[in-house]
């Protein structure tokens, strides 16, 4: 009997290969499913199904997650402003535990012998898949052609041609990996630290000139409305992704340390994540207190990181969630945010919580909250431990 194989599949050149590589080469029965986080349209889906069977894979899966991965994720980054070194909003990184997840358990429900992906032996991806691979599925053979083969890009390709396939295989000098959570973008340019990317390296390219002011809603920490029209979250991060990109906002490279023990360079274009993380920053800097505030920065720096380690199932991060979940309690209200050519800037908030109340004064104007002799006082206590320090340096 034939080992059944569920593949991890997304249509790239590295998926496409291992369909008749282990169909004919290893002699398993291919089954594959490609788990849809938001990098795809409807007919792309149509397109890559008819692919995968057209290479042999006996059936094919495509799995909409795109919800469970905003209500599991995408709100809590956006609750924790997770930004990886201050920079990059795990675009693509934080949906493949996801894909593994939904693929771990695609391949239990239909009786799998193994599962399969088209990682290479040299980033990040591998230890992903295989890390959530191991927590749901460890009696499942895990099969990785690419990174046992070591197969390089042009044997992939002359291999699939000497099979009588030959799709026009990508062959441009640009890797890109999209999402609802935005674009991921590497190379030549990414492999050393000095050049930057050039126009053409991104898949949105910039028409819009001039500017334009939008209204971003929040509820309890969640985007609510755009413009005032209430929405979705993922039909607001969508609507904004279309009229943010063509400003080419949202551009940046991102430098790391990876899983794999390398310093990572990566080009990104991520404009509604940013938009909506700052704009989400501001509310809460007018609603929360500083401890709040404080806590918050270091347990989401430590949720980014596990996220794009893929050690979401860890249970540290349903205890950090629920912290993040509880703090958003009064991060309600609107932003206004300005657009303009690479940039934006957010002009305001408005809020029923805004803790910058003129009831108690204007800071550095005037104030009824406290009087001078009460400030004078403050001070005293303040300073005292500080100075009983130093007149014992002086002793």
């Amino acid at each position: 009997m034939k080992t059944k194989v569920i593949l991890a599949y997304s249509g790239g050149l590295d998926t496409s290969f291992c369909i008749p590589y282990l169909t004919r080469e290893k002699g398993m029965e291919v089954h594959t499913v490609l788990v849809n986080t938001g990098g795809f349209t409807a007919a792309e889906i149509i397109r890559l199904e008819e692919k995968a069977k057209n290479l042999g894979a006996v059936s094919h899966k495509t799995l909409d997650i795109q919800q469970t991965y905003y209500d599991k994720c995408l709100r809590f980054m956006i609750y924790g402003n997770v930004l990886k070194n201050n920079t990059y909003p795990l675009s693509v990184s934080s949906e493949r535990a996801f894909q593994a997840m939904a693929t771990a358990q695609y391949a239990k429900e239909q009786g799998a012998d193994a599962i399969a992906h088209g990682c290479t032996g040299a980033g990040n991806d591998q230890v992903r898949f295989d890390y959530i691979l191991q927590i749901m599925a460890p009696d499942m053979q895990v099969i990785a052609p690419i990174r046992e083969g070591k197969f390089s890009r042009a044997e992939e390709i002359n291999y699939l041609r000497s099979k009588g396939f030959d799709y026009a295989w990508q062959t441009s000098k640009y890797s890109i990996n999209q999402g609802i959570w935005g674009t991921s973008v590497g190379g030549a340019e990414t492999l050393h630290s000095a050049d930057e990317l050039p126009e053409e390296a991104f898949p949105i390219p910039r028409t819009k000139e001039g500017t334009e002011v939008m209204t971003i809603g929040f509820e309890e920490g969640e985007p609510v409305s755009l413009n005032g029209v209430p929405m979705p979250p993922l039909e607001l991060i969508h609507t904004l992704h279309q009229t943010a990109a063509p400003y080419g906002i949202g551009r940046d490279i991102h430098v790391g340390d990876t899983i794999v023990g390398l310093k990572g360079r990566v080009g990104f274009e991520a404009a509604a994540p940013l938009i909506l993380i700052k704009s989400h920053h501001l509310l809460e800097k007018h609603v929360l207190g500083k401890w709040q505030l404080y806590w918050k920065d270091q347990l989401s720096q430590w949720y980014g990181m596990m996220l794009h380690e893929a050690q979401y199932p860890d249970p540290v991060m349903r205890n950090i969630e629920a912290f993040l979940e509880d703090t958003q309690q009064r991060v309600t209200g609107t932003v206004s945010v300005r657009l303009r050519p690479y940039t934006f800037s957010l002009t305001g908030c408005t809020s029923p919580f805004d803790l910058m109340d003129s009831t108690y004064g204007y800071y550095g104007e005037k104030t009824e909250a406290f009087t001078a002799a009460d400030v004078a006082g403050f001070v005293r206590i303040l300073s005292l431990p500080v100075q009983i320090h130093r007149n014992k340096e002086k002793e």
